[in-house]
């Protein structure tokens, strides 16, 4: 290992005794690896591994520990060497754990999974498995259409996981001790609320390539429905999180102020799959804050939700941070804002001297097209905020936008450029003094996602796609003081693909493992021309998935999982956006009937009623 790691462009990535680590005997203990299919830096980052690998190893039974993505280098070595893939607390090879938990948070991040198993000795179908080999599990965001990754997984875990994976923990240990069969301890675990064991269900297609049925073929349940915390418990937060050895992509307290968002853009599958809220008391955050602050000397506090100046005891949380870490030199991020005065307000108290980038999210470049993604903002809500920050001394703002939304126009991409530029000039439009900000407009392209109400719409083809960044590129070249960022249309293109597929695309997966393929969503290892192979290989038309309109009563591969919305909710809800109707915020409005409140045994939970 040494000879290898003196090798290596980062070998802090491999070294596992970080500060906080966790290291028990694995001696007569459930063994789990908890993977994430990305680098060190990347998985350091992610907050929900963090809190698994603290309710994991609070149980005397169970030893947790972590396993990432080895970078190239190190995985080049390692096949070198004949060098299994290991876990960093006990050095390990994964394949001895009991149990290997991915946590599925990106679909370009699939073929990463393939090659973990393959590198760990693990064979990649789980048809291939024996009772020696480990149960492969996977959860997170990509599970309410795990379908592409069926073949490779034993089962799946949908929605929060803080109190299943004790259920999970209990089952695999009566199985182990019973001596039950890989298949028997599969039934056992399916009749847990929120597991989902592919193989005990089968896919049925009709001849034009559409699904025309998923059926159990055991006793199990039809539809599996998510798990949901009724109340994010402090416990379940990790108080000594591990700290990690080298600068990660978010090196702070990240501290989850609530779960869940209900704001309802149409082109968001966060805001549906997270729901209802559940937001944790300020004295519990005030708390939590302290315990973390003094288990690890971290200096910022990222104050962590899908829509942050939405908790409803926001300023009196950011005056209780800043009063008591104040002094010790603490400082508190917002990583989001909403596009009004009152981030502005918070932000303004929490910059304490500094002046990086303001990030605002319009979306869309026009009015009409924020109606129909239900983006409840205004060119007036946008100018304000923008005026007030300079007023305030931010000097460069950063626009997020989308391109190829449901019903878009040539005018609406005219509007990117024209906001932009009213951005930039927003205080001769507000009346005040000042000078032109700087303004970066980033501009991704519309990924339609499972369990959204444009999960049914198409996405544009990568040539019009590629045709509307020209036609915003020539705009943005007219004015310097605006920048243009987008990203590549082929990447946009394969996550669509992977986002809305069956089970057929496994066979892809597989050919694009064999090509190489890895790492997909790093550009200096993307190889689009390799997918494309893989798809003719596996004899796959990729616009099938990716440009295709779904029919309202097509079985979607998904259909059989459930976040807790109804389908027939979604469908109202596209039929709104065409109508250009809003549907307002459940938290301050009439209750819109989305199914969460009414099927699950959660309702939303608010800091300050």
């Amino acid at each position: 290992m040494q000879h290898i790691l003196s090798q290596v462009e980062k070998p802090a990535r491999y070294l596992g005794n970080e500060w906080n680590a966790v290291r028990k005997d694995h001696q007569g203990r459930i063994t789990l690896a908890l993977a994430f299919p990305d680098v060190y830096e990347i998985a350091m980052s992610h907050l929900g591994l963090q809190i698994l690998y603290h309710v994991a190893n609070q149980r005397e039974d169970t030893v947790a520990e972590r396993v990432y993505a080895p970078w190239t280098d190190m995985e080049s070595l390692m096949r070198q060497h004949c060098l299994p893939l290991f876990a960093l607390e006990s050095k390990r090879p994964v394949r001895e754990f009991d149990l290997v938990g991915f946590t599925l948070q990106y679909e370009m991040s699939y073929s990463n999974i393939i090659n973990m198993l393959d590198l760990a000795g693990i064979p990649i179908l789980a048809r291939d498995r024996g009772n020696e080999h480990p149960l492969v599990i996977g959860g997170g965001p990509c599970v309410y259409n795990p379908e592409p990754l069926a073949d490779f997984f034993d089962f799946f875990v949908l929605g929060d996981a803080e109190e299943v994976l004790g259920e999970i923990l209990d089952a695999y240990a009566q199985a182990k001790s019973a001596g039950w069969s890989r298949e028997q301890t599969l039934l056992s675990l399916s009749q847990i609320s929120g597991v989902y064991v592919p193989s005990f269900y089968e896919v049925q297609y009709h001849d034009d390539g559409t699904i025309a049925s998923v059926q159990p073929k055991a006793d199990v349940p039809p539809v599996v429905t998510k798990r949901v915390l009724a109340e994010l418990k402090p416990e379940y937060f990790p108080s000594k999180p591990v700290v990690p050895y080298l600068g990660t992509v978010h090196d702070r307290l990240s501290l989850e102020i609530f779960r869940g968002c209900t704001r309802g853009c149409r082109f968001c599958q966060a805001g549906v799959i997270y729901r209802p809220v559940r937001e944790r008391s300020r004295e519990d955050l005030v708390a939590l804050a302290e315990a973390v602050l003094r288990a690890t000397g971290y200096n910022e506090i990222s104050l962590m939700s899908l829509s942050t100046m939405d908790y409803s005891d926001l300023a009196a949380l950011v005056d209780d941070l800043l009063a008591k870490f104040g002094c010790d030199h603490v400082k508190l991020s917002l990583p989001s804002l909403r596009i009004d005065s009152f981030s502005i307000e918070q932000a303004k108290k929490v910059k304490q001297g500094r002046t990086g980038n303001l990030t605002l999210a319009p979306e869309a470049g026009s009015q009409r097209l924020r109606d129909v993604i239900n983006k409840q903002v205004t060119e007036e809500d946008l100018l304000q905020a923008v005026s007030g920050a300079q007023a305030e001394g931010w000097r460069s703002v950063k626009l997020y936008f989308m391109i190829g939304l449901p019903t878009e126009t040539e005018a609406d991409l005219e509007g990117i450029f024209d906001l932009a530029k009213k951005a930039a000039w927003a205080h001769r439009y507000v009346k005040q003094p000042g000078k032109p900000m700087r303004v970066t407009a980033s501009v991704a392209a519309f990924v339609p996602k499972p369990w959204t109400p444009f999960q049914w719409e198409p996405q544009d083809s990568m040539y019009v796609l590629e045709q509307k960044q020209l036609f915003l590129r020539e705009l943005f070249s007219k004015d310097r003081r605006l920048t243009l960022n987008y990203h590549g249309a082929e990447l946009s293109f394969l996550e669509a693909i992977f986002a809305r597929g069956d089970r057929r695309l496994g066979r892809v997966l597989l050919e694009a493992h064999a090509l190489g393929c890895r790492f997909d969503g790093w550009s200096e290892h993307f190889a689009f021309d390799k997918w494309m192979q893989a798809f003719a290989a596996a004899e796959l038309d990729p616009t099938f998935y990716a440009n295709r309109r779904r029919e309202r009563d097509e079985v979607l591969p998904w259909d059989h999982l459930s976040p807790g919305v109804s389908k027939e909710w979604l469908w109202k809800e596209r039929e709104a956006a065409w109508q250009l109707a809003v549907t307002p915020d459940c938290r301050s409005a009439h209750c819109s009937v989305c199914g969460v409140c009414q099927h699950l045994p959660v309702t939303t939970r608010l800091a300050k009623e």
